[in-house]
């Protein structure tokens, strides 16, 4: 295996891929190293399993990048959708075959990381990562990366991978560039069962009162995930969104087991995703859906990308190769991801500016729904989708269009009509 004949390796262990962060990304890149037969160490500062804001569905995508004979543990199958704007014109929309699926997280990133386990890896928890060093003293050679943990122990590999979140310190070190930062605040409220039987395989997504806002319902078998996300800097006003969401769904009367708030940050264009021998992936690059801020799938996906390039990159033998592989790494995410994130950036134009247009069409457009169902099936993308759909497409212009139009516009207030 890679390093297993270096001098370097008989002073101090050198990993072939360390993974910094054990989430859904984090997970994923260790399971494809490990299973490429790397030596894999993966570390997380947390003791698992552990909490997550997070609402929990399980989408297409991020179904069909599990690793094989992995059994999601569905807490419920979503078949109907009830949408509403801003708690009027309400409408829901059924489906006879499964939408997606809705998990808690502390199961379902414990489950990944012990197939990363299976696989090979070694898991370290309760480890906080300083900071990794590319040159300097604390690095033998020009093909190993030094990453510094809290209490002074160094830790060598031929490869790093960053999954650790959207305040990633691997990500500073690589030099992320983000351009869109929300806020989403989160309460996990145990109700009664008949409260849960009136909620089970039925989600609610509410168009909110701010810019880009919205809110949600995911029911976990007895306990409702309740959420709401919108841009930073309107933390006041997210804030009274999700308390006046929660009393208008008569919710207000039961106490929340959990409540909790976190940033989701959407890298710019032009961020980078790797700087000499690291890469960086899932929230830790700043990828994830900028509509919807779906992260899950954007992990899992960017997560195994970043796994199979970093074992490529653990066996390069000079900067020159290097560099290429963690530019086919990037030409890889960009390809993919990359054109999704896009297609998203400008549907949340569009929807900031109309969420009374989006809402009647998604409720009262038969096609919209059809495109919706085959979204969150995984049957098609967002960026697939405006890529084959000639509507889809002089919709979406018409509303870059628009964007250009004159500040009149973006001031009328949309209504629809139930």
């Amino acid at each position: 295996m890679s390093g297993e004949n270096s001098s370097a390796d008989d002073v101090q262990r050198v990993w072939d891929v360390v993974v910094v962060g054990a989430g859904p990304a984090g997970a994923s890149a260790a399971y494809a190293a490990a299973v490429a037969g790397r030596r894999v160490l993966l570390l997380e500062k947390a003791e698992l399993p552990r909490y997550k804001t997070c609402g929990g569905g399980i989408i297409g995508p991020s179904r069909d990048a599990l690793p094989p004979g992995f059994e999601l543990p569905f807490q419920d199958r979503v078949h109907a959708v009830t949408f509403s704007h801003n708690g009027r014109f309400t409408r829901t929309r059924r489906s006879r075959q499964m939408l997606f699926g809705l998990i808690n997280r502390p199961e379902f990133d414990q489950q990944l990381v012990e197939h990363a386990q299976k696989a090979g890896a070694e898991l370290r928890t309760g480890v906080a990562v300083q900071r990794v060093e590319q040159h300097g003293s604390t690095v033998p050679d020009r093909r190993t990366v030094a990453v510094l943990l809290q209490g002074g122990e160094t830790v060598l590999a031929r490869a790093v991978v960053g999954a650790d979140g959207s305040a990633s310190r691997i990500g500073a070190h690589v030099g992320v560039k983000l351009d869109q930062v929300d806020l989403g605040l989160e309460a996990e409220i145990p109700v009664p069962e008949t409260v849960a039987e009136d909620w089970k395989g039925r989600v609610l997504i509410d168009w909110g009162p701010m810019p880009g806002s919205y809110g949600w319902v995911f029911p976990k078998g007895d306990t409702l995930t309740v959420g709401v996300i919108s841009a930073r800097g309107e933390g006041a006003a997210t804030k009274r969104y999700l308390e006046d969401f929660i009393a208008r769904l008569g919710l207000a009367g039961f106490e929340p087991s959990i409540s909790s708030g976190h940033l989701t940050r959407c890298r710019a264009d032009d961020s980078p995703l790797s700087r000499g021998r690291v890469l960086v992936c899932g929230d830790a690059a700043g990828l994830l859906e900028p509509w919807t801020r779906e992260g899950i799938s954007f992990a899992l996906r960017s997560g195994r990308l970043a796994g199979e390039w970093a074992v490529r990159i653990a066996e390069a033998h000079d900067a020159v190769d290097t560099r290429r592989q963690a530019l086919n790494y990037a030409f890889a995410i960009k390809a993919g991801l990359g054109i999704e994130m896009s297609v998203g950036k400008r549907m949340l134009a569009a929807f900031e500016r109309r969420p009374g247009v989006f809402h009647a069409v998604l409720t009262g457009f038969r096609p919209a729904w059809k495109s919706f169902k085959e979204i969150t099936q995984g049957s098609t993308s967002l960026g697939e989708l405006v890529r084959s759909h000639p509507l889809a497409q002089r919709a979406l212009t018409a509303f870059d269009r628009s964007r250009g139009a004159g500040a009149d516009a973006a001031a009328e207030e949309d209504t629809v009509t139930p």
